[in-house]
Protein backbone atom coordinates (compact mmCIF):
# COMPACT_ATOMS: atom_id res chain seq x y z
CA UNK A 1 0.00 0.00 0.00
CA UNK A 2 2.86 2.24 1.08
CA UNK A 3 4.56 1.61 -2.82
CA UNK A 4 1.01 2.59 -4.31
CA UNK A 5 0.60 5.83 -2.54
CA UNK A 6 4.18 7.13 -3.27
CA UNK A 7 3.12 5.70 -7.16
CA UNK A 8 -0.04 8.10 -6.75
CA UNK A 9 2.35 10.74 -5.62
CA UNK A 10 4.74 10.78 -8.17
CA UNK A 11 2.01 10.84 -10.50
CA UNK A 12 0.42 13.49 -9.68
CA UNK A 13 0.25 15.01 -12.69
CA UNK A 14 -1.65 11.87 -13.97
CA UNK A 15 -4.53 12.13 -10.70
CA UNK A 16 -5.15 15.84 -11.81
CA UNK A 17 -5.36 15.26 -15.73
CA UNK A 18 -7.79 12.15 -14.75
CA UNK A 19 -10.12 14.58 -12.62
CA UNK A 20 -9.96 16.79 -15.08
CA UNK A 21 -11.41 14.24 -17.63
CA UNK A 22 -13.75 12.29 -15.19
CA UNK A 23 -15.35 15.96 -14.19
CA UNK A 24 -16.84 16.57 -18.09
CA UNK A 25 -16.71 12.72 -18.95
CA UNK A 26 -18.42 9.97 -17.39
CA UNK A 27 -19.09 11.85 -14.24
CA UNK A 28 -21.73 13.58 -16.59
CA UNK A 29 -23.11 10.14 -17.07
CA UNK A 30 -23.80 9.32 -13.69
CA UNK A 31 -24.82 12.33 -13.08
CA UNK A 32 -27.78 12.40 -15.52
CA UNK A 33 -28.99 8.84 -14.34
CA UNK A 34 -29.30 10.07 -10.78
CA UNK A 35 -30.36 13.62 -10.60
CA UNK A 36 -33.92 13.30 -12.72
CA UNK A 37 -35.28 10.38 -9.57
CA UNK A 38 -35.61 13.66 -6.97
CA UNK A 39 -37.50 16.37 -8.92
CA UNK A 40 -39.43 13.68 -10.86
CA UNK A 41 -42.85 14.43 -8.77
CA UNK A 42 -42.10 18.46 -9.46
CA UNK A 43 -40.98 18.32 -12.99
CA UNK A 44 -44.58 15.99 -13.60
CA UNK A 45 -46.47 18.50 -11.92
CA UNK A 46 -45.13 21.29 -14.75
CA UNK A 47 -45.85 19.26 -17.26
CA UNK A 48 -49.21 19.00 -15.99
CA UNK A 49 -49.59 23.12 -14.95
CA UNK A 50 -48.38 23.46 -18.47
CA UNK A 51 -50.74 21.05 -20.50
CA UNK A 52 -53.28 23.17 -18.29
CA UNK A 53 -52.23 26.49 -19.43
CA UNK A 54 -52.30 25.49 -23.27
CA UNK A 55 -55.41 23.49 -23.78
CA UNK A 56 -57.47 24.10 -20.45
CA UNK A 57 -57.34 20.39 -19.15
CA UNK A 58 -55.11 17.81 -17.47
CA UNK A 59 -53.19 15.97 -19.52
CA UNK A 60 -53.84 11.93 -19.07
CA UNK A 61 -52.15 9.57 -17.42
CA UNK A 62 -50.90 7.33 -19.73
CA UNK A 63 -49.63 10.91 -21.88
CA UNK A 64 -47.62 12.02 -18.79
CA UNK A 65 -45.95 8.78 -18.55
CA UNK A 66 -44.73 8.55 -22.25
CA UNK A 67 -43.79 12.43 -21.79
CA UNK A 68 -41.96 11.46 -18.70
CA UNK A 69 -39.89 8.32 -19.76
CA UNK A 70 -39.15 10.46 -23.02
CA UNK A 71 -37.65 13.27 -21.24
CA UNK A 72 -35.44 10.68 -19.19
CA UNK A 73 -34.66 8.78 -22.41
CA UNK A 74 -34.08 11.27 -25.07
CA UNK A 75 -30.94 11.62 -22.95
CA UNK A 76 -29.65 8.13 -24.34
CA UNK A 77 -30.71 9.32 -28.04
CA UNK A 78 -28.41 11.81 -28.30
CA UNK A 79 -25.61 9.68 -26.42
CA UNK A 80 -26.53 7.20 -29.14
CA UNK A 81 -26.09 9.22 -32.14
CA UNK A 82 -22.85 11.21 -30.26
CA UNK A 83 -21.26 8.22 -30.26
CA UNK A 84 -21.64 6.92 -33.72
CA UNK A 85 -19.59 10.23 -34.79
CA UNK A 86 -17.54 10.07 -32.13
CA UNK A 87 -14.68 7.95 -33.57
CA UNK A 88 -14.74 10.28 -36.20
CA UNK A 89 -14.30 13.18 -34.56
CA UNK A 90 -11.46 11.78 -32.81
CA UNK A 91 -9.57 10.69 -34.74
CA UNK A 92 -9.59 13.71 -36.71
CA UNK A 93 -9.17 16.58 -34.49
CA UNK A 94 -7.44 15.05 -31.46
CA UNK A 95 -9.21 13.93 -27.75
CA UNK A 96 -7.70 17.22 -25.94
CA UNK A 97 -9.21 19.64 -28.69
CA UNK A 98 -12.77 17.66 -29.07
CA UNK A 99 -13.21 17.03 -25.63
CA UNK A 100 -12.62 21.36 -25.10
CA UNK A 101 -15.45 21.93 -28.17
CA UNK A 102 -18.01 19.28 -26.32
CA UNK A 103 -17.38 21.11 -23.11
CA UNK A 104 -19.96 24.02 -24.47
CA UNK A 105 -22.65 21.85 -24.96
CA UNK A 106 -23.94 21.49 -21.65
CA UNK A 107 -23.48 25.29 -20.77
CA UNK A 108 -26.41 25.35 -23.88
CA UNK A 109 -28.10 22.81 -22.36
CA UNK A 110 -28.14 24.23 -18.84
CA UNK A 111 -29.55 27.50 -19.94
CA UNK A 112 -32.33 25.64 -21.76
CA UNK A 113 -33.09 23.62 -18.67
CA UNK A 114 -33.12 26.60 -16.53
CA UNK A 115 -35.00 28.78 -18.07
CA UNK A 116 -37.65 25.81 -18.80
CA UNK A 117 -40.03 26.91 -15.66
CA UNK A 118 -39.98 30.73 -16.40
CA UNK A 119 -40.99 30.19 -20.27
CA UNK A 120 -43.43 27.06 -19.51
CA UNK A 121 -42.45 25.02 -22.10
CA UNK A 122 -41.25 21.31 -20.98
CA UNK A 123 -40.37 20.80 -24.29
CA UNK A 124 -37.17 23.10 -23.09
CA UNK A 125 -36.11 20.34 -20.93
CA UNK A 126 -36.68 17.20 -23.84
CA UNK A 127 -33.69 19.47 -26.21
CA UNK A 128 -31.66 19.98 -22.84
CA UNK A 129 -31.38 16.55 -22.19
CA UNK A 130 -30.91 15.67 -25.43
CA UNK A 131 -28.07 18.43 -25.29
CA UNK A 132 -26.43 16.30 -22.26
CA UNK A 133 -26.74 13.02 -24.38
CA UNK A 134 -25.04 14.37 -27.33
CA UNK A 135 -22.11 15.86 -24.67
CA UNK A 136 -22.13 12.67 -22.11
CA UNK A 137 -21.57 10.19 -25.85
CA UNK A 138 -18.82 12.08 -26.89
CA UNK A 139 -17.49 12.08 -23.37
CA UNK A 140 -17.68 8.50 -22.55
CA UNK A 141 -15.33 7.82 -25.52
CA UNK A 142 -12.96 10.81 -25.06
CA UNK A 143 -12.89 9.75 -21.27
CA UNK A 144 -11.96 6.19 -22.07
CA UNK A 145 -9.37 6.38 -24.54
CA UNK A 146 -7.79 9.54 -23.18
CA UNK A 147 -7.10 7.69 -19.43
CA UNK A 148 -6.38 4.25 -21.31
CA UNK A 149 -3.37 6.16 -23.30
CA UNK A 150 -2.38 8.42 -20.61
CA UNK A 151 -1.80 5.54 -18.25
CA UNK A 152 1.65 3.99 -16.75
CA UNK A 153 1.71 0.31 -16.69
CA UNK A 154 1.98 0.51 -12.53
CA UNK A 155 -1.28 2.30 -12.23
CA UNK A 156 -2.85 1.38 -15.92
CA UNK A 157 -5.79 -0.57 -13.66
CA UNK A 158 -6.29 2.47 -11.53
CA UNK A 159 -6.33 4.89 -14.48
CA UNK A 160 -9.01 2.68 -16.43
CA UNK A 161 -11.03 2.22 -13.22
CA UNK A 162 -11.24 5.74 -13.00
CA UNK A 163 -14.14 5.80 -15.64
CA UNK A 164 -16.25 4.00 -13.22
CA UNK A 165 -15.34 5.58 -10.23
CA UNK A 166 -16.57 9.04 -11.74
CA UNK A 167 -19.94 7.34 -12.75
CA UNK A 168 -20.98 6.18 -9.67
CA UNK A 169 -19.40 9.67 -8.10
CA UNK A 170 -21.60 11.58 -10.37
CA UNK A 171 -24.61 9.07 -9.47
CA UNK A 172 -24.05 10.09 -5.18
CA UNK A 173 -23.86 13.52 -6.46
CA UNK A 174 -27.10 13.61 -7.94
CA UNK A 175 -28.53 11.93 -5.23
CA UNK A 176 -27.04 14.64 -2.95
CA UNK A 177 -28.16 17.74 -4.67
CA UNK A 178 -31.14 15.99 -5.34
CA UNK A 179 -32.25 16.24 -1.45
CA UNK A 180 -35.01 18.58 -0.30
CA UNK A 181 -32.26 20.36 1.94
CA UNK A 182 -30.56 21.23 -1.22
CA UNK A 183 -31.94 21.71 -4.95
CA UNK A 184 -34.96 19.08 -4.05
CA UNK A 185 -37.47 21.37 -4.21
CA UNK A 186 -40.38 22.52 -6.10
CA UNK A 187 -38.88 26.27 -6.51
CA UNK A 188 -35.48 25.43 -7.52
CA UNK A 189 -35.47 22.30 -9.21
CA UNK A 190 -34.75 24.02 -12.64
CA UNK A 191 -31.25 24.77 -11.15
CA UNK A 192 -30.27 21.42 -10.18
CA UNK A 193 -30.92 20.48 -13.75
CA UNK A 194 -29.39 22.86 -15.25
CA UNK A 195 -26.28 21.95 -13.00
CA UNK A 196 -24.31 19.86 -15.67
CA UNK A 197 -23.13 23.23 -17.06
CA UNK A 198 -20.78 23.98 -14.00
CA UNK A 199 -19.23 20.65 -14.19
CA UNK A 200 -18.49 21.49 -17.86
CA UNK A 201 -17.05 25.04 -17.03
CA UNK A 202 -14.91 23.56 -14.36
CA UNK A 203 -13.39 21.48 -17.76
CA UNK A 204 -13.22 24.04 -19.89
CA UNK A 205 -11.46 26.38 -17.47
CA UNK A 206 -8.47 23.49 -16.76
CA UNK A 207 -8.35 21.20 -19.44
CA UNK A 208 -6.16 23.64 -21.62
CA UNK A 209 -3.43 23.27 -19.38
CA UNK A 210 -3.04 19.49 -20.13
CA UNK A 211 -1.27 17.76 -22.73
CA UNK A 212 -2.42 15.10 -25.42
CA UNK A 213 -1.94 11.68 -25.21
CA UNK A 214 1.59 10.74 -25.23
CA UNK A 215 0.88 8.14 -27.49
CA UNK A 216 -0.86 10.08 -29.75
CA UNK A 217 1.86 12.79 -30.11
CA UNK A 218 4.41 10.09 -30.65
CA UNK A 219 2.21 8.85 -33.70
CA UNK A 220 2.11 12.54 -35.27
CA UNK A 221 6.00 12.43 -34.99
CA UNK A 222 6.38 14.64 -32.27
CA UNK A 223 8.87 13.05 -30.09
CA UNK A 224 9.92 15.56 -27.73
CA UNK A 225 5.83 16.66 -26.89
CA UNK A 226 5.70 12.97 -26.55
CA UNK A 227 8.50 13.02 -23.87
CA UNK A 228 7.40 16.16 -22.11
CA UNK A 229 3.47 14.61 -21.76
CA UNK A 230 4.90 12.20 -19.92
CA UNK A 231 7.18 14.44 -17.57
CA UNK A 232 3.91 16.36 -16.85
CA UNK A 233 1.78 13.33 -16.15
CA UNK A 234 4.34 10.89 -14.84
CA UNK A 235 6.99 13.02 -12.82
CA UNK A 236 10.53 13.31 -13.73
CA UNK A 237 12.27 10.19 -14.75
CA UNK A 238 13.78 7.99 -17.98
CA UNK A 239 11.18 7.26 -20.17
CA UNK A 240 13.16 5.72 -23.01
CA UNK A 241 11.82 2.63 -22.60
CA UNK A 242 8.26 3.39 -22.40
CA UNK A 243 8.43 5.83 -25.85
CA UNK A 244 10.61 2.56 -27.50
CA UNK A 245 7.42 0.76 -26.40
CA UNK A 246 4.84 3.41 -27.69
CA UNK A 247 6.98 2.88 -31.24
CA UNK A 248 7.15 -0.92 -31.17
CA UNK A 249 3.58 -1.06 -31.09
CA UNK A 250 3.06 1.53 -33.55
CA UNK A 251 5.71 -0.01 -35.76
CA UNK A 252 3.29 -3.11 -35.39
CA UNK A 253 0.28 -1.50 -37.06
CA UNK A 254 2.31 0.73 -39.51
CA UNK A 255 0.61 1.43 -42.40
CA UNK A 256 -2.87 1.01 -40.98
CA UNK A 257 -4.85 3.50 -40.19
CA UNK A 258 -7.55 3.71 -37.44
CA UNK A 259 -10.43 1.25 -37.71
CA UNK A 260 -14.09 2.26 -38.47
CA UNK A 261 -16.85 0.32 -36.65
CA UNK A 262 -18.21 -1.83 -39.51
CA UNK A 263 -13.89 -2.86 -40.19
CA UNK A 264 -13.30 -3.57 -37.08
CA UNK A 265 -16.77 -6.06 -36.89
CA UNK A 266 -15.36 -7.56 -40.45
CA UNK A 267 -11.90 -7.92 -38.56
CA UNK A 268 -11.38 -11.43 -38.10
CA UNK A 269 -8.57 -11.05 -35.34
CA UNK A 270 -10.73 -8.94 -32.88
CA UNK A 271 -13.10 -11.46 -33.86
CA UNK A 272 -13.04 -13.00 -29.89
CA UNK A 273 -12.33 -8.97 -28.61
CA UNK A 274 -15.50 -8.35 -30.33
CA UNK A 275 -17.84 -11.05 -28.48
CA UNK A 276 -16.07 -10.15 -24.86
CA UNK A 277 -17.19 -6.63 -25.71
CA UNK A 278 -21.05 -7.26 -26.48
CA UNK A 279 -21.17 -9.85 -23.21
CA UNK A 280 -19.12 -7.26 -21.07
CA UNK A 281 -21.45 -4.33 -22.17
CA UNK A 282 -24.30 -6.22 -22.36
CA UNK A 283 -23.72 -7.19 -18.24
CA UNK A 284 -23.04 -4.06 -17.31
CA UNK A 285 -26.23 -2.32 -18.52
CA UNK A 286 -28.61 -5.42 -18.29
CA UNK A 287 -27.41 -6.33 -14.88
CA UNK A 288 -30.12 -3.96 -12.85
CA UNK A 289 -27.99 -1.69 -10.75
CA UNK A 290 -29.76 1.32 -11.59
CA UNK A 291 -33.07 -0.06 -11.17
CA UNK A 292 -31.79 -1.49 -7.64
CA UNK A 293 -32.47 2.24 -6.61
CA UNK A 294 -35.92 2.35 -7.87
CA UNK A 295 -36.60 -0.57 -5.71
CA UNK A 296 -34.59 0.74 -2.91
CA UNK A 297 -37.56 3.41 -1.61
CA UNK A 298 -39.86 0.21 -1.53
CA UNK A 299 -37.30 -2.08 0.50
CA UNK A 300 -36.11 0.58 3.01
CA UNK A 301 -40.41 1.21 3.65
CA UNK A 302 -41.07 -2.08 4.08
CA UNK A 303 -38.07 -2.46 6.66
CA UNK A 304 -39.80 0.10 9.24
CA UNK A 305 -37.88 3.54 7.65
CA UNK A 306 -39.40 6.16 7.76
CA UNK A 307 -40.18 8.39 4.36
CA UNK A 308 -38.10 11.32 5.98
CA UNK A 309 -35.34 8.64 6.06
CA UNK A 310 -35.17 7.03 2.85
CA UNK A 311 -33.18 9.81 0.67
CA UNK A 312 -30.52 9.32 3.12
CA UNK A 313 -30.71 6.00 2.78
CA UNK A 314 -30.73 5.81 -0.69
CA UNK A 315 -27.70 8.07 -0.92
CA UNK A 316 -26.20 5.58 1.66
CA UNK A 317 -26.46 2.81 -1.92
CA UNK A 318 -24.70 5.19 -3.54
CA UNK A 319 -21.86 6.03 -1.18
CA UNK A 320 -21.64 2.06 -0.83
CA UNK A 321 -21.25 1.88 -4.60
CA UNK A 322 -18.65 4.65 -5.20
CA UNK A 323 -16.53 3.31 -1.84
CA UNK A 324 -16.23 -0.79 -3.13
CA UNK A 325 -15.50 1.07 -6.62
CA UNK A 326 -12.55 3.18 -5.29
CA UNK A 327 -11.75 0.86 -3.03
CA UNK A 328 -11.27 -2.17 -6.01
CA UNK A 329 -9.17 0.86 -8.19
CA UNK A 330 -6.39 0.44 -5.59
CA UNK A 331 -5.96 -3.08 -5.73
CA UNK A 332 -7.60 -4.45 -9.14
CA UNK A 333 -3.42 -3.80 -10.31
CA UNK A 334 -2.04 -6.44 -7.52
CA UNK A 335 -5.26 -9.26 -8.06
CA UNK A 336 -6.15 -9.06 -11.73
CA UNK A 337 -9.38 -8.02 -13.76
CA UNK A 338 -10.76 -11.64 -13.74
CA UNK A 339 -10.96 -12.27 -9.67
CA UNK A 340 -13.36 -9.10 -9.40
CA UNK A 341 -15.40 -9.22 -12.54
CA UNK A 342 -16.20 -12.93 -12.23
CA UNK A 343 -16.79 -13.13 -7.98
CA UNK A 344 -18.84 -9.95 -8.71
CA UNK A 345 -20.92 -11.52 -10.96
CA UNK A 346 -21.29 -14.38 -8.94
CA UNK A 347 -22.51 -12.50 -5.69
CA UNK A 348 -25.18 -10.19 -7.43
CA UNK A 349 -26.63 -13.51 -9.38
CA UNK A 350 -26.95 -14.93 -6.01
CA UNK A 351 -28.11 -11.79 -4.35
CA UNK A 352 -30.66 -10.67 -7.42
CA UNK A 353 -32.46 -14.42 -6.66
CA UNK A 354 -32.52 -13.63 -2.95
CA UNK A 355 -34.05 -10.53 -3.44
CA UNK A 356 -36.48 -11.88 -5.59
CA UNK A 357 -37.44 -14.48 -3.00
CA UNK A 358 -37.37 -12.27 -0.13
CA UNK A 359 -39.33 -8.89 -1.73
CA UNK A 360 -42.67 -12.23 -2.37
CA UNK A 361 -42.61 -13.43 0.47
CA UNK A 362 -41.49 -10.40 3.22
CA UNK A 363 -45.17 -10.28 4.81
CA UNK A 364 -44.52 -14.24 5.85
CA UNK A 365 -41.84 -13.13 8.21
CA UNK A 366 -40.88 -9.75 9.98
CA UNK A 367 -37.24 -10.66 9.68
CA UNK A 368 -37.67 -10.97 5.90
CA UNK A 369 -37.80 -6.93 4.97
CA UNK A 370 -34.18 -6.55 6.56
CA UNK A 371 -32.76 -9.62 4.88
CA UNK A 372 -33.97 -7.54 1.84
CA UNK A 373 -32.24 -4.35 2.82
CA UNK A 374 -28.74 -6.72 3.05
CA UNK A 375 -29.08 -8.30 -0.26
CA UNK A 376 -29.83 -4.74 -1.50
CA UNK A 377 -26.12 -3.47 -0.55
CA UNK A 378 -25.01 -6.73 -1.09
CA UNK A 379 -25.87 -6.58 -4.68
CA UNK A 380 -24.26 -2.74 -5.12
CA UNK A 381 -20.95 -3.79 -3.27
CA UNK A 382 -20.51 -6.32 -5.56
CA UNK A 383 -21.33 -4.59 -8.40
CA UNK A 384 -19.01 -1.85 -7.54
CA UNK A 385 -15.74 -3.96 -6.91
CA UNK A 386 -16.82 -6.28 -9.30
CA UNK A 387 -18.11 -5.26 -12.98
CA UNK A 388 -18.80 -1.90 -12.40
CA UNK A 389 -15.23 -0.87 -11.43
CA UNK A 390 -13.21 -3.29 -14.15
CA UNK A 391 -15.36 -3.74 -17.07
CA UNK A 392 -14.00 -0.33 -19.01
CA UNK A 393 -10.51 -1.38 -17.76
CA UNK A 394 -11.08 -4.95 -20.08
CA UNK A 395 -12.26 -3.03 -22.70
CA UNK A 396 -9.89 -0.33 -22.67
CA UNK A 397 -6.88 -3.04 -22.59
CA UNK A 398 -7.87 -5.67 -25.10
CA UNK A 399 -8.09 -3.35 -27.95
CA UNK A 400 -5.14 -1.46 -29.77
CA UNK A 401 -5.09 2.27 -30.37
CA UNK A 402 -5.73 1.75 -34.20
CA UNK A 403 -9.38 -0.44 -32.96
CA UNK A 404 -9.75 1.10 -29.54
CA UNK A 405 -11.98 4.49 -30.94
CA UNK A 406 -13.98 2.12 -32.96
CA UNK A 407 -14.49 -0.43 -29.92
CA UNK A 408 -15.37 2.44 -27.64
CA UNK A 409 -17.99 3.67 -30.22
CA UNK A 410 -19.51 0.19 -30.21
CA UNK A 411 -19.72 0.57 -26.72
CA UNK A 412 -21.10 3.71 -26.53
CA UNK A 413 -23.33 2.82 -28.94
CA UNK A 414 -24.59 -0.71 -27.21
CA UNK A 415 -24.63 1.05 -23.89
CA UNK A 416 -27.02 3.96 -25.09
CA UNK A 417 -29.17 2.15 -26.60
CA UNK A 418 -29.95 -0.14 -24.12
CA UNK A 419 -30.07 2.18 -21.72
CA UNK A 420 -32.94 4.03 -24.03
CA UNK A 421 -34.78 0.97 -24.68
CA UNK A 422 -34.93 0.51 -20.54
CA UNK A 423 -36.10 3.56 -20.20
CA UNK A 424 -38.77 3.53 -22.10
CA UNK A 425 -39.89 -0.33 -21.21
CA UNK A 426 -39.21 -0.44 -17.85
CA UNK A 427 -41.89 1.53 -16.02
CA UNK A 428 -44.61 -0.98 -17.99
CA UNK A 429 -42.24 -4.20 -17.31
CA UNK A 430 -41.90 -3.45 -13.38
CA UNK A 431 -46.41 -2.56 -13.83
CA UNK A 432 -46.62 -5.74 -15.65
CA UNK A 433 -44.43 -8.22 -13.30
CA UNK A 434 -43.55 -6.25 -10.41
CA UNK A 435 -40.35 -7.39 -8.52
CA UNK A 436 -39.97 -10.50 -10.64
CA UNK A 437 -38.24 -7.96 -13.24
CA UNK A 438 -34.91 -8.89 -11.35
CA UNK A 439 -34.68 -12.80 -12.72
CA UNK A 440 -34.55 -11.19 -16.52
CA UNK A 441 -30.97 -9.46 -15.34
CA UNK A 442 -30.50 -12.44 -13.05
CA UNK A 443 -30.69 -14.50 -16.75
CA UNK A 444 -28.57 -12.14 -18.24
CA UNK A 445 -25.64 -11.92 -15.55
CA UNK A 446 -25.07 -15.84 -15.80
CA UNK A 447 -24.90 -16.18 -19.27
CA UNK A 448 -22.78 -13.19 -19.55
CA UNK A 449 -20.51 -14.37 -16.53
CA UNK A 450 -20.12 -18.12 -17.62
CA UNK A 451 -19.33 -17.28 -20.73
CA UNK A 452 -16.43 -14.89 -19.70
CA UNK A 453 -15.17 -17.41 -16.98
CA UNK A 454 -14.47 -19.44 -20.34
CA UNK A 455 -13.12 -16.53 -23.05
CA UNK A 456 -11.83 -13.61 -21.43
CA UNK A 457 -8.00 -13.95 -20.55
CA UNK A 458 -6.44 -12.17 -18.24
CA UNK A 459 -5.19 -8.51 -18.94
CA UNK A 460 -2.91 -7.54 -15.75
CA UNK A 461 0.53 -6.26 -16.58
CA UNK A 462 0.22 -7.12 -20.02
CA UNK A 463 0.56 -5.19 -23.16
CA UNK A 464 -1.83 -5.47 -25.94
CA UNK A 465 0.57 -7.61 -28.05
CA UNK A 466 0.18 -10.12 -25.24
CA UNK A 467 -3.63 -10.02 -24.65
CA UNK A 468 -3.72 -10.30 -28.47
CA UNK A 469 -1.96 -13.60 -28.28
CA UNK A 470 -3.80 -14.82 -25.50
CA UNK A 471 -7.00 -14.67 -27.89
CA UNK A 472 -5.52 -15.87 -30.41
CA UNK A 473 -5.39 -19.08 -28.63
CA UNK A 474 -9.12 -19.40 -28.66
CA UNK A 475 -9.20 -19.27 -32.31
CA UNK A 476 -6.01 -21.88 -32.57
CA UNK A 477 -8.24 -23.72 -29.96
CA UNK A 478 -11.01 -23.87 -32.10
CA UNK A 479 -9.14 -24.58 -35.47
CA UNK A 480 -7.72 -27.56 -34.01
CA UNK A 481 -11.20 -28.65 -33.01
CA UNK A 482 -12.28 -28.23 -36.90
CA UNK A 483 -9.00 -30.30 -37.90
CA UNK A 484 -9.50 -32.49 -35.54
CA UNK A 485 -13.19 -33.48 -36.83
CA UNK A 486 -12.08 -33.43 -40.48
CA UNK A 487 -9.39 -36.10 -40.06
CA UNK A 488 -11.94 -38.42 -37.90
CA UNK A 489 -12.38 -41.40 -40.02
CA UNK A 490 -16.47 -41.72 -41.59
CA UNK A 491 -18.47 -44.30 -39.95
CA UNK A 492 -21.10 -45.78 -41.69
CA UNK A 493 -24.17 -46.98 -39.92
CA UNK A 494 -26.21 -50.09 -41.89
CA UNK A 495 -29.24 -50.88 -40.28
CA UNK A 496 -32.67 -52.67 -41.36
CA UNK A 497 -35.53 -50.60 -42.20
CA UNK A 498 -36.89 -51.31 -39.23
Amino acid sequence: MESRLQDLVQHRGLLMMIFVLGIGGTFQNGFHISVMNSPSVFIKRFINNTWIYRYQSPVEDNTLMIIWSFIVSIYAIGALFASLGAGYLISKYGKKRCQLCICVIPLVAAVLAGCSSFAKSFELILIARFLYGINAGIGFSLHSQYAGEIASKKLRGFTNTSISIFVTSGKMVGQIFGLREILGTESVWPVLVSLSGFWSLIQLCTLPFFPESPSYLLMKGDKEGCLRALKQLWGDGDYQTVINEMSKEQAARSGRKSLTVLQLLRDPSHRWQLYALIALTVALQLCGVNWIYFYASDVFRSAGFHNTQIPYLTIGVGICEATSVILCSLVVDRFGRRVFLLGGYTVMVLALGLITITISFQAHATWLPYFSVFLLFLFVLSFGSGPGATTMTVLVEIFSQISRTAALVLVGSIHWLQLFILGMAFPFIQAAIGHFCFLIFLVIIAACGIYLYFFLPETKGKSWLETKEDFDKYSCRRQNMVEISETLPDIYVISSKL
